[in-house]
């Protein structure tokens, strides 16, 4: 693959994470999992959800309900591609209330991204968080 094949992936892998994030901003559930695939799985604290549909289901509710007018901050610390077809990138998250540019240590969040590429399209397979912070840390 030649660098700028190389970028043109990565480019592609990150505007699969972008638009998760775009969708959180948009409290939209549809859009939310749009690249997940039928059978993806999210890792949160406390939760584990195996299919596409359990994720729709309780990032509606979430959107309704404790994230309500919250936002998603996004920084891109790493992207890594295991093959042509499988992708893994590391985020850092953030969590924002109304009237916040950043999140606090207690609403940030490392993430990772595991994508994989289906009839040349980049899309979610698994995605897991932990805080950023551990209890009693800041």
């Amino acid at each position: 693959m030649t660098t700028q094949e190389q970028k043109q992936e990565e480019t592609a892998v990150l505007d699969v994470v972008k638009g998760v994030h775009e969708a959180w901003n948009k409290a939209d559930p549809d859009l939310f999992v749009a690249d997940y695939l039928e059978d993806a799985s999210a890792t949160l604290p406390g939760s584990f959800m195996k299919s596409r549909e359990e994720i729709h289901a309780a990032m509606a509710f979430s959107f309704n309900g404790p994230l309500k007018g919250t936002r998603a901050s996004e920084k891109v610390l790493d992207v890594r591609f295991l093959n042509d077809e499988a992708a893994v990138v590391i985020t850092e998250t953030g969590v924002l209330i109304p009237g916040e540019s950043e999140a606090p240590p207690e609403r940030t969040a490392y993430a990772t991204w595991v994508l994989t590429k289906r009839n040349g399209k980049w899309l979610l397979a698994a995605y897991s968080n932990s805080p950023s912070v551990g209890p009693g840390q800041r």
